[in-house]
């Protein structure tokens, strides 16, 4: 390959330069936040003021040198304070908030676990972007799972009972009373456990294709102690078995799917005739360049290595993406027969649509 000419503005390849640093240092970070969490190393820190390497080390059984190279590269990410006069590091309550607190407004680990996933899976997500195959969810390394159940849970313990349910017509009722609820592509059981929680009227069943992540869901709800009103079974979005629902979720999967527009047409004969389909979608704008912002840097770059992937592996490949857009979601459900569709409300990170017969 010819080495391109190129005519460079040296105050623009500067301001690259640093932005390309400032990328390295957190990609750098990865693999000590998985450790920081792995290790206690923030949950010892919050709360405890100003600390030594050695004070930590002996508070979480871990070799000096090692935290002491840790902490520093944590103090010049911003993730910790540091004290030239006292030698001494600090965790911020607001640090300690995101990196401990697993179900506070967001809980950073869990993503850093998502991102070394993509790492670990790279040799063949590369292949696949030469061949045009796929590369399903079921073949990632484990902590993809782990860490996307992690990452979700606090936005669907901070919204889905207190905002994104009452935002749906009439179905806060109707779960009082007591309805029937399927959880498609439940994954580890989060969504339809808090459901559960919220409402003991109801009875849930939550769908996966996934074994591993089936088997997990099910260990979750015995543990809540709600696995007397869930089950969890064993099947893809366009065959899971159940009719007469009163309320169908998909929660930040239609996108991965092969064919969501098939998915959407077996909703539809599940659901009740006056029921309703919830689908949670990551936010997105129709156009690309309204998504070119922080967070459509994270959604495009996973969609990139697991969601597009993901739907290629399926029969039909349409790869919406994680950034498809409102107007392309509704595209692909009334295609599926739903003659209602509206936003029925949304966060930064979430788009909460919902689809009626």
């Amino acid at each position: 390959m010819k080495t391109p000419q190129l005519h460079v503005d040296p105050d623009k390849l500067q301001a690259f330069l640093g932005k390309a640093l400032n990328d390295m240092g957190a990609a750098f970070q990865t693999a000590l936040i998985i450790i920081g969490d792995r290790l206690g190393l923030y949950k010892a820190m919050a709360g405890a003021g100003p600390l030594t390497p050695a004070q930590l080390a002996a508070k979480t059984g871990t070799d000096e040198r090692y935290i002491h190279e840790w902490l520093c590269a944590h103090a010049a990410s911003g993730y910790v304070e540091y004290d030239g006069d006292t030698g001494r590091f600090t965790l911020p309550d607001e640090q300690a908030l995101l990196l401990t607190v697993e179900n506070g407004p967001a809980f950073l680990p869990a993503a850093y676990q998502v991102i070394a996933s993509t790492v670990q899976d790279e040799p063949k997500i590369r292949e696949v972007f030469k061949s045009g195959a796929g590369f399903g969810w079921h073949e990632h390394c484990r902590c993809l799972f782990e860490g996307t159940e992690r990452f979700f849970r606090p936005s669907y313990a901070n919204n889905l009972v207190s905002s994104w349910i009452p935002a749906l017509e009439g179905v806060e009722a109707r779960l009082r009373s007591g309805g029937r609820v399927a959880d498609v592509g439940c994954g580890h059981g989060a969504s339809t456990i808090l459901m559960a929680m919220a409402y003991p009227r109801s009875s849930f069943i939550g769908y996966d294709y996934h074994p591993e992540s089936v088997e997990r869901a099910r260990t979750a709800a015995s543990e809540a102690g709600v696995d007397d009103r869930v089950s969890f079974e064993i099947a893809a979005s366009k065959d899971y078995p159940g009719r007469e629902f009163d309320l169908v979720t998909f929660f930040d999967c239609l996108h991965d799917m092969g064919d969501p527009t098939g998915a959407a047409a077996h909703v539809l004969k599940t659901l009740k005739p006056d029921g309703s389909w919830m689908i949670v979608e990551p936010f997105a704008q129709d156009l690309i360049q309204d998504n070119l912002n922080p967070v459509g840097r994270v959604y495009y770059a996973a969609s990139a290595v697991i969601c597009t992937p993901a739907s290629k592996s399926q029969e039909v490949g349409l790869a919406l993406g994680a950034q498809a857009g409102e107007r392309r979601l509704r595209e692909v459900v009334t295609r599926g027969g739903f003659t209602r569709f509206r936003r029925a409300t949304e966060t930064p990170f979430n788009l909460v649509l919902e689809a009626r017969p």
